[in-house]
């Protein structure tokens, strides 16, 4: 691997603007998202290979966060640094908290026939994307007996157990099959890899822990920081990102009486119409919350401080992650780790994506569209975006 490799290879600018499309356009979920991220940057933008990519999604998988995010964030970081890394987060993040925001001042309802059916066209686009991902996935994933062996019982495996605990068991079934079944053969790294040494690492993954330990510690000097802490504590528990998040912000802000909870569901089914990552939940919570620091501010403080947490943890794993990645047992062990990738991907196709989306023969005949029209015929997301809402908007008013 030569140094050129190791250097970013894109701008910030650059960076923010493949985010905000995906940010403007990622409807469905965590797992529709890496489909969408491994449509637009790995198969289009070519920002990096395959492998790469399923190794990233596994290492995020095992991280508190919201998982999608978090890849979205590393993708940054490997094309364009530290500014990179930020746009990623940013444009990726913005327009739903902006929308969400915006809803939480009554300036936006989604209600009406219309407006469900345009909801339930872009879960149908997610039914597409996912399974574009897993097809793409498995033919450069699985292309033995052995790896389409471990995808198969990952995907047992999350369906027996279910939630962030199978997806993990499954990552973790997968690397010790893989340094079973997958050792020698093809030991081909991907040649992306991201800045920051270890000591750097060390420092971030310092700096989380503190945080986690010295905020509640200060919280009662100023609902600021009460605010902050309330929400870094959720972000950092959750293993599996997305609805897994829900019970804990539940716990926090309506136990504790800053929203109530009518206005929390609402906000909750308000953020199922956003395209972006779940945890933009955040931005409504503070922008609602029933004392100050609020509004603006308090969206603000929610949001970055519910994703805080993971993206620290991230910062601190990846050197270590890039040095193991090297190793030949971990080089095996990665191989049956991406098989399990795909299988909890295949796994989520199902359910939930398919199983919430696909209630008559109408949808799956608008889901099929879809797919064909992503892998038949190259569309690109946003066409199939607006052509599967704008489908779903008239049979909701039909």
């Amino acid at each position: 691997m030569t140094e050129a490799k190791n250097r970013p290879q894109g701008t910030p600018g650059e960076v923010f603007g493949a985010f905000l499309k995906l940010g403007l356009t990622s409807f469905g979920g965590p797992i529709a998202h890496l489909g969408y991220f491994r449509d637009e940057l790995v198969t289009r933008r070519r920002w990096i290979d395959e492998a790469g990519y399923a190794d990233l999604v596994a290492l995020c998988q095992f991280l508190p966060g919201p998982a999608s995010s978090q890849v979205g964030f590393a993708l940054g970081l490997m094309r364009a640094g530290p500014l990179g890394a930020l746009a990623a987060w940013t444009a990726f993040t913005l327009p739903s908290a902006l929308l969400l925001l915006a809803f939480a001042l009554g300036a936006a309802a989604l209600d009406g026939p219309m407006a469900q059916g345009a909801l339930h066209g872009l879960k149908l686009v997610a039914v597409a994307i996912v399974a574009q991902a897993v097809l793409g996935m498995a033919r450069n994933l699985t292309p033995d007996r052995e790896r389409a062996l471990i995808a198969v019982l990952a995907v047992g495996l999350v369906a027996v157990v279910g939630g962030a605990l199978g997806q993990v068991g499954a990552i973790l079934l997968g690397s010790a099959l893989g340094l079973w079944l997958c050792r020698g053969g093809d030991a081909a790294l991907s040649p992306h890899s991201f800045p920051g040494s270890r000591r750097i690492g060390i420092g971030f993954l310092v700096a989380f822990a503190v945080l986690l330990v010295v905020l509640p510690l200060f919280a009662g000097m100023g609902q600021g920081i009460a605010l902050f802490d309330a929400f870094y504590r959720a972000g950092a528990l959750v293993f599996g990102g997305g609805h897994v998040v829900l019970p804990l912000l539940e716990a926090e802000v309506v136990t504790r009486g800053w929203v109530s909870a009518d206005d929390f569901l609402a906000g909750y089914g308000a953020t199922q119409a956003m395209p972006g990552p779940l945890f933009t939940f955040a931005a409504y919570l503070g922008a609602v919350s029933g004392v100050e620091p609020n509004g603006i501010w308090g969206s603000a403080i929610a949001l970055v401080a519910v994703f805080l947490p993971g993206m620290l943890l991230l910062l601190g794993a990846l050197p270590f992650w890039d040095m193991l990645r090297r190793w030949p047992m971990a080089q095996a062990g990665m191989r049956g780790a991406n098989a399990a990738v795909v299988g909890i991907l295949g796994a989520a196709l199902y359910d939930p994506v398919f199983v919430s989306a696909v209630l008559q023969p109408l949808d799956f005949t608008l889901a099929l569209a879809g797919f064909v029209a992503l892998v038949a015929w190259k569309a690109p997301p946003w066409l199939v975006v607006l052509s599967l809402g704008v489908a779903g908007a008239v049979t909701g008013v039909l």
